[in-house]
């Protein structure tokens, strides 16, 4: 085994200050759920279950799902409830949002959600928050309810009301200090900012949270953006040092057509997202895009977005990115309708990557 980088399960692990040993970084993955040509939502719920426990007895630290509305071809529109279902067919990992776009929610909801989930698998649960509506206009529309909430810029309002009723910490003149959030729990989730441009890390930084960018949207951006979050952090009750988790689009396979899948597939659902189109592709028309002549215009543009091919080269590229961005943890995103693969790409990855297995 060739091991260009050390990372481990444990979550909280930030970069070794030795700067002659290597660094360690939990290794985690985020799942859209995704419901691949000819199958069902229930089939999707089984592939994920499936990676999930994989992922658990590999030794990833984290396992989250999106939050998507009225996306033909995910299944991802209630994370809360995947959550508690995953949690329950693993044991170690964590698992959590990533996230639960809180404008779409009453802040007071999203903290009973999570406090149930506490209850239920306490020291295990992640809630990431994102200010994105995770969808179109007229479904954000039909969540919230209102044109006012639509239109509303209130997100440092609704984030404080969450923590607030997370803690059960209000001022006293607060109208909500009589308002419980149950159930009463001894643990809270680990509390996660996320964001695909400056605005998110920014947030981050002002009030002490762990960032999460998402480099497989805009890795233009990730990098200043991770940079400018490390100068400006302010330590704040939910963090005392500045932490960084980068998400990235990376899938492991000695088979290259497998990795020309991959990148193609990636690029034939963007096209399909921008065109209004939300179902996901099947394996044969990736493979019917990736030889196309529209697929060799758009090929050179997946170059330092996508991750393919052998475990070697995947975790070189990983390491350094995330050496680059500053980054203490790196979450894989594959969406693929080959299960064999990603299967098969998460024991390639740990093995690479020195993953410790859970019992």
């Amino acid at each position: 085994m060739t091991t260009t980088n050390d990372l481990t399960p444990d979550p909280t692990a930030g970069p070794t200050t030795d700067p002659a040993a290597p660094r360690t970084r939990p290794l985690s993955l985020l799942d859209f759920v995704d419901v691949p040509a000819g199958l069902s939502a229930q089939d999707a719920i089984a592939r994920s279950t499936r990676v999930a426990q994989a992922a658990d007895r590999l030794g990833y630290a984290r396992y989250w799902i999106s939050e998507h509305h009225s996306f033909a071809g995910l299944a991802s529109s209630s994370p809360e409830i995947l959550i508690a279902h995953l949690a329950g067919q693993t044991s170690g990992i964590r698992v959590g949002a990533a996230g639960i776009m809180l404008p779409n929610h009453s802040p007071l909801k999203v903290a009973e959600w999570f406090k149930t989930l506490e209850m239920l698998h306490p020291g295990r649960i992640d809630l990431g928050l994102g200010r994105a509506p995770g969808t179109d206009q007229l479904t954000a529309f039909a969540l919230r309810r209102s044109r006012e909430a639509l239109t509303a810029d209130d997100f440092p309002q609704q984030a404080g009301e969450l923590l607030a009723f997370l803690a059960d910490s209000w001022p006293e003149d607060h109208p909500f200090r009589s308002v419980l959030a149950t159930p009463v729990v001894d643990t809270s989730p680990e509390l996660l900012m996320l964001g695909s441009s400056g605005w998110g890390s920014a947030f981050a930084a002002a009030n002490g949270m762990t960032t999460v960018f998402a480099h497989h949207m805009a890795p233009e951006l990730a990098v200043d953006a991770l940079q400018a979050y490390r100068r400006n952090f302010r330590p704040g009750p939910l963090g005392d040092t500045p932490r960084v988790i980068i998400s990235v689009l990376a899938l492991a396979t000695d088979d290259e057509d497998v990795a020309a899948d991959f990148r193609a597939g990636w690029a034939l659902q963007m096209r399909r997202i921008r065109s209004g189109d939300t179902t996901r592709p099947s394996a044969a028309e990736i493979r019917e895009f990736r030889l196309s002549d529209d697929y060799a215009r758009v090929a050179p543009t997946l170059e330092g977005r996508v991750y393919a091919g052998p475990a070697a080269d995947v975790a070189k590229g990983l390491t350094a990115l995330a050496d680059e961005a500053g980054a203490d943890e790196v979450t894989l995103v594959a969406p693929t309708p080959d299960l064999d693969a990603k299967l098969r790409s998460l024991e390639l990855l740990a093995d690479e990557l020195g993953l410790v297995a859970r019992g």
